[in-house]
């Protein structure tokens, strides 16, 4: 029963990407066009930080594609890792395209284009939808997949840049004062960035074996501690497998005689407790006085 659910949601997860790189695709040739033809360079603008979020959004679907694919003789724990890579690597598109919004953003305030503000309305409003839409189709991922999560906030900033340009197109539609695009453009920007930097933070942490945030390594600790069978611990490691999968080593001294189910039984308990999924277990039985490298702990 739990593997059609996991299997039905991969499904659904491969329909989100197959939707929204196709109306996005299509959006962005829109935008582009009346873009030039409106000489909105707001929405020439717009539409290349959408595009870059469409291919944030294709290395996104290739990395959950490889993470399914099954360990070889190489890559012994699959290619799940790639999910952490494809992260990183989303996130630092994202602040490429907030470079490039605020390049064009200070070139506007330089020299200040007469665009149709109709027109910019029309289509930035549209954008909204679109990816308001997208945002809404990897909502119940977010939570579990970094990946998701960051396809997830590149469509609610894109959201937030089209409203910024609606905003703008209406107030010159009134008022005919131009630098007021360039105004929201800056406010816009500081929100993206406020997104992206949590997002670089995890992909970091990720990449460098941190443990995962939702891994608490001292209630770790604290349980493989008060095993009665357990008389020491050391060498406990965590961290991620993949933006989703945890793995744990740690050696164990013991006092007394185990077997497999001993095993067994703590791999169960951290994977219900703690969500850890993967984890490799030495029992050491006699020697409770240890030497370690890392994350030593005497009772």
């Amino acid at each position: 029963m739990e593997h059609n659910h996991s299997h039905s949601h991969d499904m659904n997860l491969g329909n989100a990407f197959k939707i929204g790189i196709s109306i996005n695709i299509v959006f962005i040739i829109v935008e582009a066009v009346y873009g030039f033809l409106s000489n909105s360079m707001a929405l020439v603008a717009d539409a290349g930080h959408n595009l870059s979020d469409v291919l944030a959004l294709v290395f996104s679907w290739i990395a959950v594609i490889l993470s399914q694919r099954k360990p070889t003789l190489k890559f012994t724990y699959g290619f799940r890792r790639s999910t952490i890579l494809i992260a990183l690597l989303n996130t630092i598109l994202l602040l490429a395209a907030v470079a490039f919004i605020v390049w064009e953003t200070i070139q506007r305030l330089g020299k200040p284009l007469e665009i149709n503000s109709n027109s910019v309305i029309t289509v930035a409003a549209i954008g909204i939808a679109v990816n308001g839409f997208t945002a809404w189709l990897f909502m119940k991922g977010k939570k579990h997949d970094l990946n998701i999560r960051s396809a997830f906030v590149h469509f609610i900033a894109d959201a937030l840049v089209s409203l910024g340009v609606v905003v703008a197109g209406i107030i010159m539609a009134f008022t005919g004062i131009v630098w007021v695009d360039s105004l929201v453009s800056f406010a816009i920007i500081a929100v993206i960035l406020y997104s992206s930097y949590h997002l670089l933070i995890d992909s970091v942490n990720l990449a460098l074996d941190a443990v995962p945030e939702n891994v608490n390594i001292e209630a770790v600790r604290d349980y493989l501690k008060s095993l009665p069978e357990v008389s020491d611990i050391h060498d406990l490691h965590i961290w991620a497998l993949s933006t989703t999968d945890a793995a744990l080593t740690v050696h164990l001294a013991t006092n007394v005689q185990t077997d497999i189910a001993f095993i067994t039984n703590i791999q169960g308990q951290l994977h219900q407790q703690f969500d850890i999924e993967h984890a490799t277990i030495q029992v050491e039985f006699g020697n409770s006085e240890l030497e370690c490298d890392t994350n030593c702990d005497h009772h």
